[in-house]
């Protein structure tokens, strides 16, 4: 059998100085999946959609039709003014079969979430975006920590602050839950942290 590569993450945490809420997801897709530099960058992936749903009515907001892409800049611009951080659980990773299924993802070194925190003083919220996701974000959590349930959050202690650990759903397709339903988890979600 070959040697798998190691792969550490391609992108700089996304921290705004104004954050309140850092969202979480496993590791990027490989980069020939990509539309953008950027978080969920795979076009098939829902996330932009899910938020174009909760906060525009539109799931094609953030989405540039024609190209089959992104607008970048209006996500930039979204989360900085309302304080969403992004980042992935996972620092360090193998692909066992090469493709950007979570299930055949092999974590080799966890993010660091308390160095994380420390950057965004004013953030009491972290939420996953899918079970792997959740599954590595617990290995960073103090002990006796509760994992929480798809759409229902627990609380932790970390970077010297309480924590409310959500989990939601994924924004994969390959997930599956209707795009509706998904986005009204997270509008929920979005509610409880403060984001109008």
């Amino acid at each position: 059998m070959q040697d798998i590569p190691i792969e550490t993450h391609p992108l700089a945490p996304f921290l705004p100085e104004n954050a309140k809420l850092l969202m979480l997801g496993s590791f990027p897709p490989p980069q020939n999946r990509w539309k953008m530099d950027f978080y969920y960058p795979n076009y098939q992936n829902d996330m932009w959609r899910i938020f174009g749903h909760c906060f525009f009515n539109d799931k094609n907001h953030f989405l540039d039709l024609p190209n089959k892409n992104f607008h970048l800049d209006q996500i930039i611009g979204f989360l900085n003014e309302k304080g969403i951080a992004i980042y992935d659980t996972a620092y360090q990773i193998k692909r066992l079969t090469g493709n950007a299924s979570d299930k055949f993802l092999q974590i080799e070194t966890p993010s660091n979430i308390a160095n994380l925190l420390q950057k965004i003083p004013a953030c009491q919220s972290i939420m996953t975006t899918g079970d792997k996701a959740t599954d590595t974000l617990m290995l960073s959590m103090p002990e006796g920590t509760v994992k929480p349930s798809i759409g229902q959050s627990s609380r932790a202690y970390l970077a010297d602050r309480e924590i409310t650990l959500y989990r939601m759903p994924s924004s994969s397709r390959a997930y599956p839950l209707a795009l509706e339903k998904k986005a009204q988890a997270y509008a929920q979600l979005f509610k409880q942290v403060g984001l109008p």
